[in-house]
C-alpha cells in the first residue's frame, strides 16, 4: 500500500470510528440482542438485535476471528434470514467482496437504530441437542464495525425452552420463567461468557475450603443419569482449584465455571474463557474411569487457560476486534504450555495416579518422535505459524504433515523448561517461581495483559539466569526425527517399549487398536484406517489413512484379531496377511512385522533423582 493510500484509509478508519464510537458511548447506545433458543432441540436459534445508528453508509460485522479458535472461524455459513430494518421499512444490504463476514447498507434520513434479524442453523449439530444447548454468543451476533469490542456494550436477553436450567458467569439481571435477561456487558466480555443450558442439568460446588473465589462445574447432559459426579470426582476438582491457586498465585476472574456438557450429539473438545470454559464430552464420560480420566485432562487444560492464554495472552493473538487476523507464532506457549500445565494439574489433584501422568508423558514422547516422520521437514515452529492461515485440509497423514503438534510436544518443551529451571539454580527455584511471577498480580476480574517472546524469556531469565533465546531456538527449528525429551531424562526417566498397553489418560481416542509402535497403525473398532505410520510396516504393505480392513489372515476383522496376529509375530516368520478395502476396490496387504505388540513407558534411571514424580505431586500442604 503505498503512503498516499495509507493515509487515506486511515483518515477514513478515524472518521468511521471517532462517529460511530461518540454514538456508542451514549447512555442510550447500547445494543440489544435477544437469542430465541426455544427452537434449539430443532437445532435452529433466533437473533433479534437493535443497534444505534445515524443516517449514512453503515458497515456490520460478523464476528470472525474468535479468542481460542486462533483461526478465521465464525460459522458464517450457518446464517440465515438476515434482514435489516430502519422506520418499518427493510433495508437493501450487500455482502463485502473480499470479506464474507463483512456487510454494507446505507442507513435512511431520519433513523436512529438499526433493526437486525437472523437465524443461526445448527446444521453440524456444533451446539445443541433435543436435550440442550451451548449459546457461544458469537454465531448469534452482529456489530458495527471500526468500534474495538471491548468499547461495545451489549444487553442481551436468552429465551429457553420451558423448564431448561442455565449455567453462565455472566452477571443475570432477570431470571424469569424461561427468559433470562443479562447485565449489560461489552461485547468482548459476552462472547467471552458462554451459557449452557438443558433439560437436565446440575451444579456441584468445587471451592476449596478457605477459597474467597467461588469455582463450580455447571453440568448438562442429555440424560439425568449422565449427571452423576462421583463424590471422589467432587473432591479431586475440589483439589484442582486449590493446585491452581498454589501453582500460580492468584487469581484473575470473579468466579469461575466449569460449563461441562455431556452429550454424544454436540462437538467435542473446549474453548477456554477469562471466568469458564466451555468443555464438551461424551454423554456416559462421567460414568467410566476412562470417560473420567479424559474429562479430568480436559477441564485441566481449559482451566489453566484461564491464566495462560486469558489473563496472559500473546501480544499478536490479542486483537481489538473480531475482525482482525490473529499471528500465531507464539502458540507454543499459548497452547504447548497449558498441554503441560493441564495434566500437571490432573496429577497433582489426584485426578489422574502419578502413573497416568507418566503414561501420558510416555505416549506423548514416542507420538512426536520417530512416529512423527512429518518433524524431519517440518519445525515445531512452523507448526504454530501455519495456523491463521491454514485451511482445514482433508484430513488424514498427521504423522507425515505434522498438524497441531505444538500441543503435544509443546507439553514435552515446557517438562523440560521445567526441569532446566530446577538444573540451572541448583533446586533453589522451580517451574512454580516463574508461573508466580509471570502469572500473579491482584484479582482485578477479567483483565488482559499481552506478551512478547522477549517479555517471556525475560521472567525466565529473571527466575534462572540461561541463554533461553537460545534454547527455545534449538527446540523450535530442529528437523530431528527424535522427540524432545530432555525434560524425561532430566526428570530420572527414559522411555522404553515393551507389549503392556499403557493406561492412558485420553481414554475415548484409543478406541479400537492402536499398532502405531509396532505395525504403525491405528485401526478403528469398525476396521477404518486412522493413522498410518509414514515409513512403517503398514505402509510399506500399501495400507494408508482411509481404508478399511477387512480381514485378517483370511478371518472377518476384529479389533482382537490385530492383537492375536502381533502376538504370534513374535514366532511366525510369515507376514501378516490383510484384506483391504480401498474406494470400492479390495485389495490383499502382506505386513512384514515380527516384533510382537509394543506399546511406550516411561522407566526409571536409578542413577538420577527423581525428579519427575516430584514435579507431579500436590503442592497444597507443602511449605
Amino acid at each position: 500500500m503505498n503512503s498516499h493510500r495509507a493515509r487515506t484509509s486511515m483518515l477514513l478508519f478515524q472518521f468511521v470510528f471517532l462517529g460511530v464510537t461518540s454514538l456508542l458511548a451514549q447512555s442510550s447506545a447500547t445494543i440489544s440482542l435477544t437469542v430465541d433458543a426455544t427452537q434449539a432441540p430443532e437445532k435452529i436459534l433466533h437473533t433479534r438485535m437493535v443497534m444505534p445508528v445515524k443516517p449514512g453508509p453503515f458497515t456490520v460485522y460478523y464476528p470472525k476471528w474468535i479468542p481460542g479458535w486462533h483461526t478465521p472461524g465464525g460459522p458464517e455459513n450457518n446464517v440465515a434470514g438476515l434482514r435489516f430494518s430502519a422506520n418499518g421499512k427493510t433495508l437493501p444490504w450487500r455482502r463485502d467482496l473480499l470479506d464474507g463476514y463483512t456487510f454494507h447498507l446505507d442507513v435512511p434520513t431520519g433513523a436512529d437504530r438499526l433493526d437486525v434479524e437472523f437465524d443461526y442453523i445448527e446444521s453440524a449439530n456444533d451446539y445443541a441437542s433435543d436435550k440442550l444447548v451451548i449459546i457461544a454468543w458469537n454465531p448469534d451476533v452482529l456489530y458495527p464495525a471500526g468500534i474495538p469490542a471491548e468499547k461495545i456494550i451489549v444487553h442481551s436477553t436468552l429465551r429457553l425452552p420451558p423448564d431448561w436450567k442455565f449455567g453462565t458467569p455472566l452477571p443475570v439481571e432477570n431470571a424469569a420463567g424461561s427468559e433470562v435477561t443479562f447485565k449489560p456487558v461489552s461485547l468482548d466480555r459476552l462472547v467471552d461468557s458462554p451459557v449452557i443450558a438443558g433439560e437436565y442439568y446440575r451444579v456441584v460446588d468445587v471451592t476449596p475450603p478457605n477459597e474467597p473465589v467461588h469455582h463450580e462445574i455447571d453440568l448438562v447432559a442429555d440424560s439425568a443419569a449422565a449427571l452423576e459426579m462421583s463424590p471422589e470426582m467432587q473432591k479431586g476438582f475440589t483439589s484442582m482449584v486449590a493446585e491452581s491457586g498454589k501453582l500460580f498465585g492468584a487469581r484473575h476472574y470473579h468466579e469461575y465455571h466449569f460449563l461441562l456438557t455431556l452429550s454424544d450429539h454436540v462437538s467435542h473438545g473446549g474453548l477456554e474463557h477469562h471466568e469458564c470454559n466451555d468443555s464438551r464430552t461424551g454423554e456416559r464420560d462421567l460414568l467410566t474411569p476412562e470417560g473420567r480420566r479424559e474429562v479430568a485432562g480436559l477441564l485441566g487444560h481449559e482451566f489453566a487457560h484461564s491464566w495462560n492464554g486469558k489473563f496472559r495472552r500473546p501480544a499478536d493473538l490479542s486483537v481489538p476486534y473480531f475482525e482482525a487476523p490473529m499471528k500465531t507464532d507464539l502458540l507454543w506457549v499459548y497452547e504447548g504450555l497449558t498441554d503441560y500445565l493441564g495434566p500437571l494439574l490432573a496429577a497433582r489433584s489426584g485426578l489422574w495416579t502419578p502413573e497416568q501422568y507418566r503414561e501420558d508423558l510416555a505416549t506423548t514422547a514416542a507420538d512426536m518422535g520417530p512416529g512423527r516422520p512429518g518433524r524431519t521437514w517440518r519445525p515445531l515452529q512452523d507448526t504454530a505459524d501455519a495456523v491463521g492461515g491454514q485451511s482445514s485440509g482433508g484430513g488424514g497423514w498427521a504423522n507425515w504433515r505434522r498438524t497441531l503438534d505444538y500441543y503435544p510436544e509443546g507439553d514435552l518443551l515446557w517438562l523440560e523448561v521445567a526441569t532446566r529451571i530446577h538444573d540451572q539454580t541448583n533446586g533453589q527455584k522451580s517451574f512454580e517461581d516463574f508461573a508466580r511471577a509471570f502469572y500473579g498480580g491482584p484479582n482485578q476480574g477479567p483483565e488482559l495483559k499481552p506478551y512478547t517472546f522477549d517479555q517471556l524469556v525475560e521472567a525466565l531469565q529473571a527466575v534462572a539466569p540461561s541463554d533461553w533465546p537460545g534454547f527455545f531456538h534449538d527446540r523450535l527449528t530442529s528437523i530431528s526425527p527424535e522427540a524432545p525429551v530432555g525434560g524425561i531424562v532430566a526428570g530420572g526417566w527414559r522411555v522404553e517399549y515393551n507389549d503392556k498397553p499403557p493406561e492412558t489418560p485420553g481414554g475415548r481416542f484409543d478406541r479400537g487398536v492402536n499398532a502405531l509402535y509396532s505395525l504403525g497403525l491405528r485401526v478403528g473398532n469398525d476396521g477404518a484406517v486412522q493413522d498410518s505410520l509414514v515409513g512403517g510396516a503398514a505402509y510399506l504393505a500399501g495400507i494408508t489413512q482411509g481404508m478399511r480392513v477387512v480381514a485378517i489372515n483370511d478371518r472377518a476383522y476384529t479389533p482382537d484379531l490385530i492383537h492375536d496376529a502381533l502376538k504370534a509375530s513374535l514366532k511366525d516368520d510369515q507376514p501378516i496377511r490383510f484384506l483391504i478395502l480401498n474406494d470400492d476396490y479390495y485389495k490383499t496387504c502382506s505386513v512384514n512385522y515380527h516384533g510382537g505388540e509394543r506399546y511406550p513407558h516411561l522407566v526409571r534411571v536409578d542413577a538420577k533423582p527423581d525428579l519427575l514424580d516430584d514435579i507431579a505431586k500436590p503442592l497444597v500442604g507443602q511449605k
